[in-house]
Formats: C-alpha cells, structure tokens, sequence
C-alpha cells in the first residue's frame, strides 16, 4: 500500500496486476459504473470510491482506514494471481483468454448482494441488471454522499425480508420478485446462514443455495464464486457455453482447471465476450 500524490487516495495495484476496465467489465458486479474520464465510481460494503490509473498505477479515494477496513479484501489483493496462473496448466485456448484478461481479479463481494444480484440477472442483459439494482438501491438503500452526488447502499437482507413481491413493482423486474423476497427472508432469519456457507465448502453451498426457489446452478455458482469466495466455482451462463462448445471436448468438466477454476472462467468470460463485440480471431488449440 502506497499513498498516491493525489489527495486522500491510496495505490491498489499496478495497472497489469489489477486493470479496472476488466475486472468491472467481465460481468461479476453491477455497482461499478465508467465516467467519461475513465475513472470507474461504486459502491461496495456500504462505501462508495472512485478507481482510476495513473502513470499506471491503480488508486482509489479515501485512505488508510477505508483501504484496510474494505478494499485491501474487497479487491483480493493478498493473493498472489501471478503465483495461481503460474501453477496452471492451461490449453491453448484457456491461456489465450488468460493473457488478454490479465489484470482481471475477482472482486470478494458481500454474500448476501451477490445472491441478490445474480437472481436478479437471470435472463437479463447487464445493463438492465443495472438498472435494476440501482432502482432496488435507492428505493431500500441507505443513502451516501460522495463528490457532489448521492448514492445509495445495498439493501440488507431483513429491510427486503418485510417487504411483499408487489413492492418492488418499480424496480420492473418481473417474475424475479418473489425470488428476491424469498433469499431475502431466508437470509434475514438464519435460514440461510451465508457466513457458515462459506466454510462449508462447494458441495453444500449450492445444496443450500440451489433450494431456493428461483436459484438453479448457474445463479448459486455466481454466488458462491463472487459472494462466498470459492474460486473452484464455474458459473456457466451463454457465453461460457458457447466457449465450451466451441473450444472443448463434449463432456469437459471445468474441474479440469482445479481450485482456480472461477478465474479462469472469468477470462473466458471476458475473452469471449470482447472477440464478440471486437471480432477477436481466436488463435488456439482446440480441446485440452
């Protein structure tokens, strides 16, 4: 941790360990939104910041406290991602993605806003995710002042838990509603005990997170991955599908890619979605 010239900010990382663009670009969180001068402001854990690189560095607002009370874990910063790739043996194709998406890291997200979240962006594009989650925010957030504007935290499970399905009419999110209502009311009652989820392992968190009504594999992978910290989760939505189709055998198992599994779908992720919009050619092996 370094102070930056700037006032009140503080060095993340350098700008190949931790780029901003694709670590809030690869589809993994919602609350972070680009500026018109590149810089990136969010909110996470009840705090909003601001992120921007500088002579290739990365900074964000606020100091010392801030940086180890949130965003020294918030940003996984104490693992060593250089380390984790070196002691993978990737394909072709799997390590194409992992060079064009370095810098991508995984964020470690509240556990009860990425189950949230991601019953939220089930059938859903990203920026009507947004729109949602926002609109959720400010209407049962608590409100933040940060640089001249207002901004709001996530609700936490019990102020949700109280509310009915009809409630949340303006957030627009349809059959979804009665899903968010139900996690809510799980979580809040200790039901649903996110914090002992995390130490339960794999297996049990999607046992408990797939009962949910509303929560099939691909939402409680997303959950357990960015919300319980498992990085052996494998979030399979469309894009990924289309890589496995498209780069592996029938019948691949993404355990192949061990206990850094989650990382590796999140280059996938990004790869494929970037060679989609950009026309990217694909220059890899097929298979494993």
């Amino acid at each position: 941790m370094q102070y930056s010239p700037a006032a009140s900010a503080i060095r993340l990382e350098s700008l190949k360990n931790l780029d901003p663009v694709k670590t809030f670009e690869c589809g993994q969180c919602f609350r972070w939104n680009a500026e018109p001068d590149g810089s990136y402001t969010g909110v996470a854990f009840g705090k909003a910041a601001r992120v921007w690189v500088e002579d290739g560095e990365v900074y964000i607002s606020g100091g010392a406290e801030d940086y180890d009370s949130i965003w020294r874990d918030y940003f996984d910063l104490s693992r060593d991602y250089e380390a984790i790739l070196d002691g993978l043996e990737l394909d072709g194709y799997a390590a194409q993605a992992a060079g064009y998406g370095a810098g991508i890291r995984i964020l470690r997200q509240d556990g009860w806003e990425a189950l949230c979240s991601f019953i939220i962006s089930q059938c859903n594009n990203i920026p009507r995710i947004k729109r949602i989650i926002e609109t959720l925010c400010s209407m049962y957030g608590e409100k933040i002042s940060f640089e001249n504007r207002i901004y709001y935290s996530f609700p936490a499970a019990d102020r949700l838990a109280g509310l009915d399905a009809d409630e949340l009419a303006p957030l627009k999110c349809g059959y979804r509603a009665p899903f968010i209502i139900e996690a809510a009311r799980a979580v809040a009652s200790g039901a649903l005990d996110l914090d002992r989820l995390a130490e339960a392992g794999y297996d049990r968190a999607l046992s408990e997170l797939t009962a949910l009504r509303g929560v099939g594999k691909k939402v409680a992978d997303c959950a357990i991955l960015y919300g319980l910290h498992m990085q052996d989760a494998f979030p399979v939505d469309v894009w990924i599908k289309r890589a496995l189709e498209a780069h592996y055998p029938e019948g691949f198992d993404p355990a192949a890619f061990g206990k850094a599994a989650g990382l590796v779908q999140q280059y996938i992720y990004y790869f494929i979605r970037s060679a989609d919009k950009d026309k990217i050619g694909f220059d890899c092996n097929r298979g494993v």
